[in-house]
């Protein structure tokens, strides 16, 4: 990682605290697992496999709040590039734009400028994330029968940010110095959504060609 880049990620300008586990609890233990894999140079394709024995909702846990930690800090580096000016509303490029939906102010798909859905976006998923009943952290409370479904939708959102920064904001991204950091994160990111099958192959669309080339 540059220097540059270092300083950008060290700052407080990125939207939230990271969600962490807590040591000696058995997802702390899986979370360290997948850090190590990673960190090792693994293959990215088998770091996202499901260890034999592991249940499939521990593993997506784990990974989902990293995922939001590590997108959340990549979006924090162009927010403020990122204005109701030069984004006024959250696309992907003329083909794309995404509404906001919630259970509270925006009944309906909303269209609204790229930063306030993406503060919206964040704040959705953390209360999610931080909702003992859906993401429980004490050990012997089970995740609700529902929870994969969340997850879905919660990183069908996710990949959007994706999708609006590296089409409108990647400039910045490579001025940083940040490229390979934030492909590497994406191709983790795609590789477990896939391998797990938790994303329509549609939402994947406006990032088609250069998946193919990254993912190949």
């Amino acid at each position: 990682m540059s220097i540059a880049l270092k300083q950008v990620f060290n700052k407080d300008k990125t939207f939230r605290p990271k969600r962490r586990f807590e040591p000696g609890t058995q997802r702390f233990e899986l979370h360290k697992r997948a850090q190590a894999s990673l960190h090792s140079g693994v293959d990215l394709r088998a770091a996202v496999q499901l260890p034999p024995g592991e249940d499939p909702n521990d593993w997506v846990a784990v990974h989902l709040v990293d995922f939001f930690n590590r997108i959340n800090l990549i979006y924090g580096t162009v927010c403020e590039f990122c204005t109701e000016k030069s984004c006024p509303v959250m696309s992907g490029g003329p083909r794309y734009e995404y509404r906001w939906q919630d259970e509270q102010k925006y009944k309906k798909p909303t269209a609204l400028p790229a930063p306030q859905y993406m503060n919206l976006l964040m704040d959705w998923i953390e209360m999610q994330i931080n909702n003992e009943d859906i993401f429980p952290t004490s050990v012997g409370i089970p995740f609700p029968k529902n929870f994969i479904q969340i997850c879905k939708k919660i990183l069908c959102r996710l990949f959007r940010v994706f999708v609006h920064v590296y089409i409108h904001h990647f400039d910045r991204i490579i001025l940083m110095g940040a490229e390979a950091h934030v492909n590497t994160c994406y191709k983790h990111f795609y590789y477990f959504c896939t391998e797990l099958n938790l994303i329509d192959r549609k939402e994947l669309e406006p990032l088609k060609e250069m998946t193919s080339r990254m993912c190949h």
